[in-house]
């Protein structure tokens, strides 16, 4: 089911993947960032059905400027984002969080999980990588310093996304939520979906994701 929740400052209506019984166990899920969200949508999606079938309601909002948002993109930074996540979090009375990833980086303040959760720092230099190999394919020459100091003043886009200078600097210093329980990429088994070249599944990993998650609001 689609649902919709107000995001500040504006109000602007986001929209959220949601599966909502009323259950007293209501699990905000914050998506892995760029990239890494496309490859592992299908694998959260899987998810969210799982924990569903274990009772437990499972909530997926868009971050703005990204899916079906119609915010700007290069507008946001991980400031805005956190906002958007409390604001979801408390629109749909969410109880804990499970962060994917670089989601970690924007997870709103409530108990919860965080699956092999990721640096900003190391987000924005995998990037920065994808762009200088694509410069390379293409005959272009580019240096990740001349990058990075276009990027802290004016923006830049990075692996298609437009990318402006407030959220440079927060990827730059933003660390993780320690808050979260880590859940590594070996809890699951099998090698991590977001390493692959084309968004993947692994029907396994998802169910074995969500059981560690129940098992843990069972506790």
């Amino acid at each position: 089911m689609i649902a919709g929740w107000p995001c500040p400052p504006s109000g602007a209506r986001e929209y959220a993947l949601a599966i909502d019984h009323d259950r007293p166990r209501r699990l905000l899920v914050v998506p892995a960032l760029f990239d890494e969200a496309n490859r592992l949508r299908r694998f959260t999606v899987e998810a969210l059905r799982a924990l569903d079938a274990a009772g437990v309601d499972a909530l997926l909002p868009d971050l703005p400027g990204t899916n079906e948002s119609l915010a700007s993109l290069a507008a946001q930074s991980l400031e805005t984002w956190r906002e958007a996540m409390a604001a979801a979090a408390l629109h749909f009375g969410a109880t804990h969080v499970l962060a994917l990833r670089g989601g970690a980086l924007v997870a709103p303040n409530l108990p919860g999980w965080a699956l092999a959760p990721v640096g900003g720092a190391a987000v924005l230099r995998q990037m920065l990588r994808v762009r200088l190999l694509s410069a390379r394919e293409a005959g272009q020459t580019e240096s990740r310093e001349e990058l990075l100091e276009t990027a802290r003043h004016e923006g830049i886009e990075l692996a298609g996304y437009p990318l402006g200078a407030a959220m440079i600097a927060g990827l730059e210093q933003a660390e993780a939520s320690p808050a979260l329980a880590p859940i590594a990429q070996a809890d699951l088994g099998g090698g991590a979906l977001w390493l692959r070249a084309e968004p993947d599944e692994d029907a396994a990993q998802s169910a074995r994701l969500a059981q560690i998650v129940a098992a843990g609001l069972q506790g």
